[in-house]
């Protein structure tokens, strides 16, 4: 070995090692982007069969905190609006209910929708009046149940966790108000009770259901094409009170005195349930023909749970002022008295009462 090379070598042995660079921590795994918040939405109790518990009546928070899995789908709020029997909401409720929601919808415009519990004898009424009287397009979906709380087989748990999935969907929007029972959606103009105790009571004869609520996913068909909610000209800020309308059922023999005495009571109007596509019976004649020379508007629907009444078709008593005499469409007489008491808030023109039933 030269001199040089041995030089180097020594070198090399006596320079002291660099220390070992230290290890460098692990990389933390990237974190999953984490989900949205699920839509508030707002419940409204006002009570009914749904909460009427053997010992006293559920509240609105223990009927959210009895829906299993709810915080998958809606953050829920509980609001106790009433909690009493459907059938003993008064006008001035409805009217009250109305006003909270439009409220609601106006200071809150994080709130993706509204569910309103409800006694299913009156559910499709109370369901109808919103549908006329709210002022957003945001989802308002009325629920209620067959069975209550204290009954084997009480289903109002899962028309809840339907009601809220479908008050939170943003498909939801614009449909107008909604009734959701049974895992399906029906449209509050269309829908009716037709059975006294079945789970499958709430039915939209002729037009069918607009969607059903799945485990997936919730799938709506069809939309209703008549005007609602924010579309509507009725206003509730604008009266205290709705005009008293009266309904008058068809049947053979039927006496037009019943007519004449509403009328003499106060009556603003009155909606005759008529047999087939108009027929009154008796002396039901008489008593339109009074009700209309008192300046009372008579309605005429059908009592046969579908088909549609048309305007300008020739009806009993046809000679009685044509102004008066009002075709309730296609609506059902439940749901005709309605738009009437609404109507009358705003006109006693009876071209624009009937432009009206055209038209929602």
């Amino acid at each position: 070995m030269t001199s040089a090379a041995l030089a180097w070598l020594c070198l090399f042995l006596l320079t002291p090692a660099a220390p070992p660079r230290p290890l460098e921590p692990p990389q933390a795994a990237p974190t999953a982007p984490q989900q949205s918040a699920a839509p508030r939405v707002r419940l409204l109790a006002t009570g009914g069969t749904i909460s009427n518990r053997v010992g006293g009546r559920l509240t609105a928070e223990e009927l959210i905190k009895s829906v299993p899995g709810l915080e998958r789908y809606a953050r829920a709020e509980a609001e106790q609006f009433a909690n009493t029997a459907s059938s003993a909401l008064t006008l001035r409720q409805w009217i009250e209910l109305a006003r909270r929601i439009n409220a609601l919808f106006t200071q809150d415009p994080g709130l993706a929708g509204i569910v309103v519990t409800s006694g299913t004898d009156t559910l499709e009424e109370t369901a109808y009046f919103l549908n006329l009287t709210i002022k957003s397009d945001k989802p308002v979906v009325v629920v209620g149940s067959m069975r209550n709380p204290s009954t084997l087989g009480y289903e109002g748990a899962a028309n809840l966790l339907q009601g809220f999935r479908v008050a939170a969907d943003p498909a939801a929007r614009g449909k107008g108000v909604l009734v959701v029972l049974n895992d399906e959606i029906n449209a509050a103009r269309e829908v009716t009770k037709t059975d006294a105790l079945r789970l499958q009571t709430f039915q939209t004869r002729g037009y069918g259901l607009l969607g059903v609520v799945d485990d997936d996913r919730v799938a709506f068909y069809r939309s209703v094409v008549q005007r609602h909610t924010s579309a509507a000209e009725f206003d509730v800020s604008r009266f205290e009170e709705l005009p008293r309308v009266d309904i008058v059922l068809v049947y053979q023999g039927a006496s037009g005195d019943v007519i004449k005495a509403l009328v003499d009571q106060g009556a603003k109007g009155i909606v005759i349930a008529s047999a087939g596509a108009g027929a009154t019976s008796g002396s039901q004649g008489d008593g339109i023909r009074y009700a209309v020379e008192k300046k009372v508007f008579v309605v005429t629907s059908t009592r046969t749970g579908s088909g549609r009444i048309a305007a300008r078709r020739r009806e009993p008593a046809a000679d009685a002022p044509p102004a008066y005499r009002i075709a309730a469409e296609d609506l059902a007489p439940l749901k005709a008295r309605i738009l009437l008491m609404l109507a009358l808030t705003r006109t006693q023109d009876g071209n624009e009462i009937q432009r009206m039933f055209t038209e929602y």
